[in-house]
């Protein structure tokens, strides 16, 4: 285990609605990553504890009972500081999925900023109140610690009135209803590392499809957000693995009229049932999917409808930018699952998008043919090393406001 070091760490915490995921970073210009930590099935049976080093050896692993993230916070952070870890931590960068209309670059966490954040909590029920807990449980066993969000919101500030406002009276723009688009920091490191590689492309007419258990795209010129699909909450856009996407407003008024479902029953459905779990009745999991298809019709639609609703919304995104200089595929799905990109961008070819079948089942980093117009490329993603560097930034800046701890009920 790391500990016996001089330099300065900070630490990252990124909350998902049952899992959690910590890295350990040496504190340098460029942050390096020198021990992970994840928890996943949080609240359910097999809840288990994974660190590994810098190497991917393990050094710790545990299946264990943990009841909420509370209890998965306190069993990381009890392991990390036994084996001394945490001895020369300076610093702590939460991933927070939804910064409204107010929180438009990191920053340090004040207690107004907490305020704020419970106010928004219903708008993401399955991440904001996850991260209060996580802030608050790093606020009781380090008073003294600095701690800054980062807001996966911030990266789409600034996108353009036609797609950030609702076509609602106006009144319920400026009272905070609009697009906000997420997986901001997932693009903001993509962006990076094309900026660093490939300038001309990060400048230029960029689309990125982050594909996981949620999942976006997003429309990108000179390295800023101009739409996304992902809106006012994450359940909008793409089909996502129990997430419905785009639905009809009136679907939802006829659930609530004609059904009786009340507004948790209708949460719950368009965030936990629906998706690729809902259409197959089979799995979430694309890989499940993947398997099945040839044996299951369910299985086989939606896949189907998961990556028609991703070409769909390339194609409107490259018109939205007037053209397309390079595609990327990002998040658990775009990076492995090779037939599910093919499948996205056959059709595509009119946009100049031609894969080559070789490359793209390598997962190489290009997977465009050397005479496609657009570049296609798969890119790992790495949102914890943005919240690393942002929180570098802010230590690195001088002043902060110390946590004040006050009690953040995590069942909110």
């Amino acid at each position: 285990m790391v500990g016996m070091t001089n330099d300065r760490l900070v630490l990252t915490i990124n909350t998902g609605s049952s899992s959690l995921k910590f890295v350990l970073y040496a504190a340098n210009k460029t942050p390096v990553p020198i021990l992970r930590a994840q928890v996943n099935r949080i609240g359910a049976a097999g809840s288990r504890i994974r660190i590994t080093g810098a190497d991917g050896a393990v050094q710790f692993e545990r299946e264990t009972a943990l009841a909420d993230h509370a209890a998965a916070l306190e069993a990381v952070l009890d392991q990390l500081a036994r084996n001394r870890a945490l001895a020369s931590l300076k610093g702590v960068g939460h991933r927070i999925v939804h910064g409204g209309a107010r929180y438009r670059e990191p920053q340090w966490i004040t207690p107004e900023l907490v305020d704020a954040l419970r106010d928004l909590a219903p708008l993401d029920p399955d991440h904001v109140p996850q991260a209060l807990c996580g802030i608050d449980t790093i606020g009781r066993r380090f008073p003294d610690l600095p701690q800054a969000a980062c807001f996966d919101t911030a990266f789409h500030a600034g996108t353009p009135p036609r797609a950030e406002m609702y076509a609602l009276p106006r009144r319920f723009y400026e009272a905070g209803i609009r697009h906000f688009g997420f997986h901001g920091l997932s693009y903001e490191y993509i962006v990076a590392v094309l900026r660093e590689r490939e300038p001309a492309l990060a400048d230029g007419r960029l689309i990125v499809a982050h594909l996981g258990n949620g999942a976006s795209v997003a429309a990108i010129r000179n390295g800023r957000s101009i739409d996304t699909s992902m809106g006012y909450t994450p359940a909008a856009g793409l089909v996502m693995s129990t997430r419905c996407g785009d639905i009809d407003p009136g679907v939802l008024l006829d659930l609530a009229q004609q059904r009786g479902m009340d507004t948790d029953a209708i949460n719950r459905l368009i965030n936990h049932e629906s998706g690729l779990l809902g259409v197959s009745q089979r799995s979430a999991d694309m890989r499940d999917l993947l398997e099945a298809e040839m044996s299951d019709s369910k299985a086989a639609e939606a896949i189907d409808m998961f990556c028609y609703r991703a070409r769909k919304y390339i194609g409107a995104y490259a018109a939205a930018l007037g053209g397309l200089d390079a595609l990327v595929f990002t998040g658990g799905i775009g990076e492995h699952a090779a037939t599910i990109r093919e499948r996205i961008c056959a059709g595509l070819e009119f946009l100049g998008i031609k894969l080559d079948a070789t490359r793209n089942h390598a997962a190489a980093t290009v997977i465009s043919t050397d005479d496609s117009p657009v570049h296609v490329r798969v890119m790992e993603t790495d949102e914890n090393l943005m919240i690393a560097r942002h929180t570098v930034e802010l230590l690195n800046g001088g002043c902060h406001v110390r946590f004040q701890h006050r009690i953040v009920d995590c069942r909110r």
